[in-house]
């Protein structure tokens, strides 16, 4: 995740007179200014997302606890695995759709109905968790943001700007929590729920009211008539193509072991903090804050260095290392300065998936960026929804009650964390036989898309913050930059800048 500022200086253009340079220069100042303010939208909207949601860390657990008391953590995985899994099913849809009708009304669709369930915590909880999980349906922010920012940056100038929004994520969750939970000591959580739901509400005001369309009218016109197949669609398009080449479906297989145990925590683990290892409010903020801070530093500076010094595959194998001794930790931990401890690890293994990536977009031609992140970013969503669900069963099947924690002591008291541990065994395995360099197998595409694969983007090399989000929509890959769809029989062999979480 990038910290660094938006570099959007514009190559002068070519010009045959004096006259006529100043005009360009002045031109091109002008475009700079122009794409800078659009891509400050694009992070107004996402830091009041998400830190309407942050603010409601400390509620949101103890309004689970009390809706669900008997089966508080199946209960909660079930939520969120639902929600996962209707996001995975929904986001290429709505991809293909904002690419015909713009992105405008489609990002004002996407944070409405994320932000519906905020006011119902306190109206009603039982509508409050049935609408988080159909909100699953519109909950690719996200998504859409990027396809935004693709829409209104030059090629050289997206990683910097995606690097941005992503920071800009991270920062909200670091600070809303702790926002969150101070309010509710000293006010309660009423008052705590009327922020978040007016912060929410101007969310909604700014992106109606401020942010412009980015797609071109005859963009749109034009795509008019270019119908929606079914495999532009389709959300197992892009897992059907794992098969295909060797090496892209070992790193399949190390994305789903590592991140379906990681996806299951996110879901459950501070609930878990909360009711099982008795963290205060207090120190579950501070938890999250550390965490956040901590992953930050790893993903500026330590990526950098590992991936010059020991490469992309070991920088990927120390991730894994780093995220099998946390879950380990956290499995058979009993202790708050356990937990704690395991976290600064936690935060070293944010490096796995932007070194997967880079790995993926290494090893990729050109042409075939989108197919090659399209294919992760798949497992990725799958697993948003399979890994809150299979968290919230063993907790179930282990008989790990809230009510009950008392009066017993487990030797294993986070069982899910140790499985989530096992799994990661099994990816570490797998991602010691990836080659580091190999270039990936040829995907068969229409005529009219080599002569244009050149033009094909880079994916970048970053990755969400390791933090829970309410909404984990980790980066559908939707972004098709804005231009007419020339080869329906793959569709993510557009001009794409796919972006992962």
């Amino acid at each position: 995740m990038l910290f660094s500022r938006l570099n959007l200086e514009a190559e002068p253009m070519p010009a045959f007179t004096p006259h006529r340079a100043s005009n360009s220069e002045n031109c091109s100042s002008s475009n700079v200014q122009q794409r800078l303010q659009q891509v400050t939208h694009a992070v107004v909207v996402i830091f009041l997302e998400f830190f309407a949601w942050g603010l409601l860390t400390t509620p949101m657990l103890t309004v689970l606890h009390e809706m669900f008391p008997q089966h508080t953590f199946l209960m909660n995985g079930l939520v969120q695995g639902v929600k996962g899994f209707l996001s995975f099913l929904s986001a290429p849809l709505i991809g293909a759709l904002s690419d015909i009708w713009g992105r405008k009304s489609f990002l004002l669709m996407t944070v409405f109905f994320t932000c519906a369930p905020i006011p119902f915590m306190k109206i009603s909880p039982r509508w409050y968790f049935a609408l988080i999980s159909v909100s699953g349906i519109f909950a690719v922010t996200f998504s859409v943001i990027f396809a935004y920012v693709a829409d209104i940056t030059e090629e050289h100038e997206r990683s910097t700007a995606y690097g941005l929004v992503s920071a800009t994520f991270a920062a909200s969750l670091v600070t809303s929590p702790a926002i969150g939970a101070y309010l509710s000591a000293q006010y309660g959580d009423s008052l705590v729920v009327l922020v978040a739901t007016v912060i929410a509400v101007a969310d909604i005001a700014f992106v109606f009211f401020v942010v412009p369309e980015s797609l071109p009218d005859k963009m749109r016109l034009t795509s008019w008539g270019f119908p929606i197949s079914w495999e532009q669609a389709d959300p197992f398009a892009s897992l059907r193509r794992v098969g295909k080449d060797t090496t892209v479906l070992l790193i399949c297989v190390t994305v789903f072991l590592s991140y379906l145990p990681e996806a299951g925590q996110y879901s459950s683990f501070f609930l878990y903090l909360r009711q099982v290892i008795e963290f205060s409010p207090a120190a579950i903020t501070g938890f999250i804050a550390m965490v956040g801070i901590l992953s930050i530093v790893a993903q500026t500076l330590f990526f950098g260095v590992l991936m010059r010094t020991i490469g992309k595959k070991n920088t990927v194998l120390l991730g894994l290392g780093f995220q099998l001794f946390q879950l380990a930790w956290y499995g058979f931990g009993s202790e708050p300065w356990m937990m704690w401890a395991a976290g600064t690890v936690a935060a070293m293994s944010s490096i796995t998936f932007p070194a997967i990536s880079a790995l993926v977009s290494h090893s990729a031609s050109p042409d075939q960026q989108g197919v090659a992140q399209g294919m992760i970013t798949g497992i990725r969503g799958l697993c948003n929804g399979l890994g809150p669900a299979l968290y919230g069963f063993i907790f179930f099947l282990f008989n790990v009650e809230l009510n009950e924690m008392e009066t017993m002591k487990l030797v294993v008291p986070g069982p899910p964390f140790l499985f989530g541990a096992c799994s990661v065994i099994f990816a570490l395995v797998v991602a010691f036989f990836i080659p580091e360099h190999h270039q990936l197998a040829e995907v068969k595409t229409c005529t009219a898309n080599k002569a244009d694969s050149s033009s094909a983007a880079h994916a970048q090399n970053g990755s969400p913050l390791s933090l829970p989000v309410s909404d984990t929509e980790d980066l559908e890959p939707l972004l098709q930059d804005s231009v007419i769809p020339v080869c329906k029989s793959h569709p993510l062999l557009k001009k794409t800048n796919p972006l992962f979480p």
